[in-house]
């Protein structure tokens, strides 16, 4: 079968880019599926120009709110449609398990239907001025707006950027991962079909230090949306900053999850398992730092052995609806992890299950471990250094390691929870109700989740503080901070009291009005 190969998503139409092509690779199997065109500075100079000629034209930016979320709730309708092929694709291109993405992808449609039902339903504020005067508030879109998704959910993070956007009624050039650019491609063409006018939404695949780059450096970039690694966070800040852009980052993660002696620990062990290994460990809030008190540590360490033994038992072909988890996305990513396990290992941590790559075959379904990027859920813990000068504590190994600690003390386990640079997410597992108020006040974190971890809607913000990032995702923030305000004001004073009160240099003395 031959080789297909994916173009530029632009202007509504497929483009050859001037960058080359690259390779897509299934991280299951190491094999090279597809190949896909990338964009050069000259054509992002060239797209962002559309995509401002679009803005600038009217056809979505000043196209009445109805007809904006007809086409938001269209592209949901397509999307629902179309979910088969996607989840496919996505499993290809990401190596997740299709269990995983039979579950996540249906959700996308929520973003669509929560932002056209905002701009269906949004009120604008009158503001209580003084004297004959009306001032009201409206809400105008930026103009074209650049946003840069990672390669761990494609589909996910670019609707949740995607929406809003859109319904602001802003153009948008979106730069997915050079690693799994395929469905942003495929979502860009559902788009048009919907309704969306060519233009308004385009897609430049390509890597970062040249396609990123000339994206976010663009003088015509109103705001530069960006879901990444922290270092990458900040370069792209430094640049969007010079053309003073709005800008927006969801970064890096190490989020502690802390389990009080008053937990269900089943409940908990269940909830690590969830919050540490899904997607392969490779979430920016990941339950990584597990955070347990002493009284349950052996019990909790044990089970949380017992649990990752059992997925490990069960990985196979991310195909296989069977399949608990699937590999990391790259060799790159599998090296990274194992140099911060091993150097774990060589500091003197225990290891309870885990930490070496899997190169045999899977007693699932036969799958050749070692053609992939495969690593098992791995659990370290205890330790005779402390556990906060290693590296598996401080950095993030995008992963499904997680390291166990104990703790005797509240202030100690709140302690532990915050000695990181990082502040996205975290988690409690307690059933004391004022245990869990206490604990959830003091964690640094954007998002604290209490005997849960990882739940994630349209309404509810999504973001971090610290290294994690600049303002958050979802809910009616994420759509403000796609759009302007504008102030109008009316007089509606009769002539003669304009006449009365307004004329600032008539002559003789007397009060005037000022402001």
């Amino acid at each position: 079968m031959a080789m297909e190969t994916y173009k530029v998503w632009a202007g509504g139409n497929e483009w050859v880019g001037r960058a080359g092509l690259i390779d897509v690779e299934d991280p299951a199997t190491g094999e090279i599926f597809a190949k896909c065109w990338t964009a050069s500075a000259e054509d992002v100079d060239q797209v962002v120009e559309l995509a401002n000629a679009a803005f600038k034209s009217g056809v979505w930016s000043k196209a009445p709110r109805h007809i904006r979320a007809d086409v938001l709730e269209k592209i949901a309708e397509l999307l629902t449609k179309n979910l088969p092929r996607l989840i496919e694709l996505e499993v290809r291109q990401t190596g997740r398990a299709i269990r995983e993405m039979n579950a996540q992808v249906p959700s996308l449609v929520k973003w669509f239907k929560y932002y056209a039902a905002i701009i269906r339903t949004e009120e604008r504020s009158v503001l209580p001025t003084m004297g004959s005067l009306h001032n009201w508030i409206d809400r105008k879109p930026l103009g074209v707006v650049a946003q840069i998704t990672p390669f761990n959910h494609p589909l996910l993070i670019a609707v949740k950027k995607i929406a809003p956007a859109l319904a602001a009624g802003n153009s948008i050039v979106l730069k997915p991962s050079e690693l799994t650019p395929l469905t942003s491609i495929e979502l860009g063409k559902l788009m048009k079909e919907a309704g969306l006018p060519d233009g308004v939404f385009n897609v430049l695949p390509g890597g970062g230090p040249t396609t990123g780059k000339a994206l976010v450096a663009h003088p015509l970039i109103k705001k530069v949306d960006v879901t990444g690694g922290t270092p990458a966070g900040r370069a792209i800040g430094a640049i969007a900053g010079q053309n003073l852009a709005k800008f927006t980052a969801e970064l890096g993660g190490k989020a502690p999850l802390i389990v009080f002696a008053s937990a269900d620990i089943d409940l908990a062990v269940n909830g690590i398992a969830f919050g540490s290994f899904i997607a392969s460990g490779q979430t920016c809030v990941a339950a990584t730092r597990i955070i347990v008190h002493n009284s349950i540590l052996p019990e909790v360490v044990e089970k949380l052995k017992a649990k990752a033994e059992s997925i490990t038992r069960r990985m196979g072909s991310p195909k296989n609806v069977e399949s608990m988890m699937g590999p990391l996305i790259s060799a790159r990513q599998l090296g990274n992890v194992m140099t911060l396990v091993d150097d774990a290992i060589n500091s003197g941590i225990r290891v309870a299950t885990g930490g070496r790559r899997l190169t045999a075959k899977s007693d699932l379904d036969g799958t050749d471990f070692s053609k992939g990027y495969y690593y098992p859920p791995t659990v370290l813990y205890e330790t005779a250094r402390k556990v906060s000068e290693m590296r598996i504590w401080r950095e993030e190994a995008f992963g499904p390691v997680i390291v166990v600690v104990g703790f005797e003390f509240e202030d100690e386990a709140i302690a532990l929870a915050n000695d990181c640079e990082f502040g996205l997410g975290a988690a409690i597992w307690t059933q004391d109700l004022s245990e869990a108020f206490r604990a959830s006040e003091e964690i640094e974190s954007g998002i604290c989740w209490v005997n849960t971890h990882h739940r994630n809607d349209p309404s509810s913000p999504w973001g971090g503080i610290k290294s994690s990032g600049v303002g958050s995702e979802n809910g009616i923030d994420a759509y403000h901070a796609y759009t302007t305000t504008k102030s109008t004001i009316i007089n509606y004073a009769t002539t003669r009291q304009g006449l009365q009160n307004d004329d600032w240099f008539r002559e003789g003395a007397g009060e005037v009005r000022y402001g």
